[in-house]
């Protein structure tokens, strides 16, 4: 008899009703928000690609196919990438070691670094190329005179963005702690940077690098105003004779920073998961 006897309904405490329609009125609202943003950001993408691919007759893809045809074009990207890859390295081998050792070490310079590190943000463009201007005349006497030296000045542009970056990363776990203790077993200044340092902030170093690459491809000011010619310069002296091939290339520079943002975010995520 007692197991034909009906099991009651647990009860559900009293407030549960309310707390599920505030979850779902937060998610739409959240959905809404998301929805709104992306089609405000997506709208202009469009805008391009519509504009990029009109013609005369109709729909074409001759301004799509014709930036694998302009050279110099094509040196410009190459120049480009290859000082975003300069600017990744010099930017990370100049900061982070300092950020480490100044936390580590020097705390008391910690407020000192930060100001060194975001004043290039209250200087304008035109100024620093005023002030480096003499130093660059000496740069290409020493180094020569190519697009790659810029990476000593983009260095200095990502430096407020990548410092917020790892400065966070260098929050989210306890530096002193693991140093000393990676120490007290006989590991060397390297050793701590490589093996506990670097993997504990491989967010942080790969939105720093991000940032940087997202600025060095997306600069103009300074290297039209030093004649040198990346590719936004490109893009620029393009607009001036053929509008359609400069906005394919801008919506490309585009999809392929998006493009970059997600492989780092993907390769971020696969290696936590593995951890």
């Amino acid at each position: 008899m007692a197991a034909l006897t009906p099991t009651p309904a647990p009860a559900q405490p009293d407030g549960a009703a309310p707390a599920r329609r505030r979850r779902g009125g937060t998610a739409l609202l959240r959905w809404t928000i998301l929805l709104v943003i992306g089609a405000y950001l997506l709208f202009p993408l469009l805008a391009m690609l519509e504009f990029s691919t009109r013609g005369p007759d109709g729909r074409t893809a001759e301004a799509w196919l014709a930036i694998g045809e302009d050279r110099q074009l094509l040196t410009a990207i190459a120049t480009s990438l290859q000082l975003a890859a300069l600017t990744v390295v010099g930017m990370l081998v100049l900061l982070l070691p300092t950020m480490v050792l100044v936390q580590l070490r020097l705390p008391r310079l910690h407020r000192l670094l930060e100001f060194v590190c975001l004043l290039p943000l209250t200087i304008p463009a035109i100024v620093i190329v005023v002030g480096l201007g003499p130093i660059y005349a000496w740069v290409g006497y020493l180094i020569g005179d190519t697009p790659l030296t810029l990476s000593f000045v983009y260095i200095v542009l990502v430096l407020p963005y990548a410092y917020r970056a790892l400065d966070a990363g260098l929050r989210a776990f306890d530096l002193k702690t693991l140093a000393e203790a990676a120490q007290s077993l006989g590991a060397s200044w390297w050793s701590v940077m490589l093996r506990v340092v670097v993997p504990n902030m491989r967010a942080a170093i790969l939105s720093a690098a991000l940032i940087s690459v997202a600025l060095v491809l997306g600069e103009f000011t300074i290297a039209s105003l030093l004649n040198y010619p990346t590719l936004q310069v490109q893009v620029n002296n393009i607009g001036k004779r053929d509008a359609a091939l400069s906005v394919a290339v801008s919506l490309a520079a585009l999809m392929f920073g998006f493009l970059l943002l997600l492989a780092l975010s993907f390769a971020g995520r696969r290696r936590k998961g593995g951890e």
